[in-house]
């Protein structure tokens, strides 16, 4: 469908016609500017004209028709499109510490590896909210703000590599940090949506500044809601450990889920990661009322250049008269 954007603009149509009828022309005297070809430019006007040049004036008159089309800023607008929009904001910390390089949960595949795979498919499903990723070893560090661009926060999640926030674990220090960024989004965009961490690791708290317990009773304050995720194989009972996560602190993760009104899950394998993901999703909808927009691309740029192409014609013929 064609829209003109400044339909008004065409009120400029008549000018030269007006200059021409209402403005005296310019007489070789006094403080006036003689040009020697001006004669020749304004021949074309009167009666009488030869053949060779009523063509040039109607050329002028197409150049002049062409730039106020140009101005009028036409526009091809597609059909509407839905943009589903919730206003939830959510942050995303995961543990990026030396453990989450055991391979036990998938064949050769590290325990970032999968999640990586897993949490990237989360990300991409969830359309109208605003999503941000935190990266947490011995310390946390704010990979990516909140942000509706969904394809690059999983590209930082996908660029993600052990150690790169050191080789401990403070998970207190990573709910401090997401309140911290859920606050200060807050306080710009307004109290408007849900706040919601998803926390992910695969170890106990030994780093950092804060309690994870106290920053869980900070985050109830602050009202978001935290989901924690326990990640690594479960051990294999018996009187030998023999494999599996013996380093998760399953209370400690419990306790701040339960803390702050969110829930505890454990992922031991890629298929229990994405079951966990897919109760988060129906507990946190991604999808809500659709708002609708309208794509639209500018079309002006072509009686633009054709109105170029002929004045720079009508020049060279002049010139060869």
């Amino acid at each position: 469908m064609i829209h003109l954007a400044w339909p008004w603009m065409a009120l400029l149509l008549p000018l030269p016609w007006l200059v021409g009828r209402l403005v005296p022309p310019a007489r070789p005297q006094g403080g006036a500017l003689f040009l020697p070809f001006a004669a020749t430019v304004s021949a074309d006007w009167t009666p009488g004209l030869r053949a060779n040049s009523r063509w040039r004036v109607l050329l002028f008159a197409l150049v002049w028709v062409l730039l106020v089309g140009a101005a009028m800023r036409p526009q091809w607008l597609g059909e509407p499109q839905p943009v589903p929009t919730t206003g939830r904001r959510l942050m995303m910390a995961v543990d990026t510490s030396g453990s989450m390089a055991e391979q036990d949960m998938a064949g050769g595949a590290t325990r970032l590896q999968v999640v990586q795979a897993v949490a990237g498919d989360f990300i991409r499903h969830r359309m109208g909210d605003q999503v941000g990723l935190i990266l947490f070893g011995t310390r946390p560090y704010l990979q990516a703000p909140l942000t509706a661009d969904l394809d690059t926060v999983g590209q930082f999640l996908r660029e993600s590599v052990i150690g790169v926030a050191g080789p401990q674990t403070a998970i207190g220090d990573a709910i401090g940090l997401a309140i911290k960024r859920l606050n200060a989004h807050r306080t710009q965009s307004g109290p408007k949506g849900e706040m919601v961490l998803i926390l992910l690791t695969d170890g106990g708290n030994d780093a950092g500044l804060m309690d994870p317990i106290q920053a869980a009773k900070m985050a109830a304050a602050a009202g978001l809601r935290i989901y924690t995720i326990g990640v690594g194989a479960a051990v294999q009972p018996g009187a030998f450990i023999t494999g599996g996560n013996t380093d998760l602190d399953e209370n400690t993760l419990k306790a701040i889920a339960q803390i702050t009104g969110g829930t505890y899950y454990r992922a031991t394998d890629v298929a229990a990661l994405q079951d966990v993901y897919a109760q988060i999703d129906k507990l946190e909808p991604g999808t809500g009322p659709a708002q609708w927009y309208r794509p639209s691309s500018e079309w002006f740029p072509w009686p633009l250049a054709l109105a170029l192409l002929l004045s720079v014609f009508a020049v060279f013929m002049r010139e060869q008269t």
